[in-house]
């Protein structure tokens, strides 16, 4: 997937365009941002690329290039490349950003107001509480075996015979949600299987799935004290029904939880690695200057 935001870079020497890569799990994404001298920024081109069992350097590489030349910006002309996630894959970058960094970072540039982050990834969720400046000043994360992860979800919907971006809107139609117990995802997997046999209908089971698994971000987010809003990051950071019964979740546990989200929530890495990449740029510089 492509979002060109603009083609028309700014070449003034008070701006800069940087570059971020975010390598994850399932998925490739990239953002090309323009920066200008007081840190104000926008994008240029997002891309997101699914792996598919393909090389990833060569995924990196050609959706790298296609980014490029969606914002209409020369490889020469980017004053910063930086990479997150597996980011030791992008050989070509200069700098490289810790995810959950690079997650603070985009979410606040995405929702200004946000004042917690929960980055759903494929392989595992972490909640983040942050300042102003994007710090992250506390943290908690599932484990990678937990029915809470993004690959989890993606193989039961693949089970189920649906499309990964049909879950959410097909978990909003459910009348009587079966909740999945396990916090296993083996376990959890089998549970799903035994409610097919039973006939439970395919929005009942992926809405108790959303349920679960907002019962175990609501703790992540009780654990490092979030205050709302939170902004929702990472793979699934656009299935709407997750987003619904992280709310429903919150009320009924009492929780004041109020999410946020953006239709490139899931660029958030990359967004974060290219505006830290800039501000990295901008500090060398003047190190450099105050020296010659």
């Amino acid at each position: 997937m492509s979002v060109a935001i603009s083609t028309r870079p700014d070449e003034s020497i008070t701006t800069i365009v940087t570059a971020g890569v975010d390598v994850g799990s399932s998925a490739v994404k990239i953002a090309v941002v323009r920066m200008d001298a007081n840190g104000a920024a926008e994008s240029l081109a997002l891309h997101s690329e699914r792996v598919r069992r393909r090389e990833l350097r060569k995924v990196i590489r050609e959706g790298f290039d296609v980014t490029l030349e969606q914002a209409g910006v020369a490889p020469s002309k980017l004053a910063y490349i930086a990479s997150t996630g597996e980011g030791e894959l992008v050989d070509f970058r200069r700098g490289h950003f810790y995810g959950m960094t690079t997650h603070a970072r985009g979410a606040k540039f995405l929702m200004p107001e946000a004042l917690a982050v929960l980055d759903i990834g494929a392989l595992h969720a972490r909640a983040m509480l942050i300042d102003s400046q994007s710090r992250v000043l506390a943290y908690r994360m599932t484990s990678q075996c937990a029915s809470g992860s993004g690959q989890f979800l993606e193989n039961v919907a693949r089970y189920l015979g649906i499309a990964l971006e049909e879950v959410g809107e097909t978990s909003l139609r459910a009348r009587n949600p079966q909740v999945v117990s396990s916090i296993c995802a083996v376990l959890a997997e089998t549970d799903v299987i035994n409610m097919v046999s039973r006939g439970i209908s395919t929005s009942d089971i992926l809405k108790g799935i959303h349920l679960s698994m907002a019962g175990r971000y609501i703790k992540l987010l009780r654990a490092i004290g979030a205050e709302s809003p939170v902004a929702i990051t990472g793979g699934l950071a656009m299935d709407v029904g997750l987003a619904a019964a992280l709310e429903e979740r919150a009320r009924e546990e009492g929780a004041a939880i109020s999410v946020l989200t953006h239709p490139h929530s899931i660029f958030a890495g990359a967004l974060g690695a290219a505006l830290w990449g800039g501000f990295r740029h901008r500090v060398l510089s003047r190190r450099q200057e105050s020296r010659n």
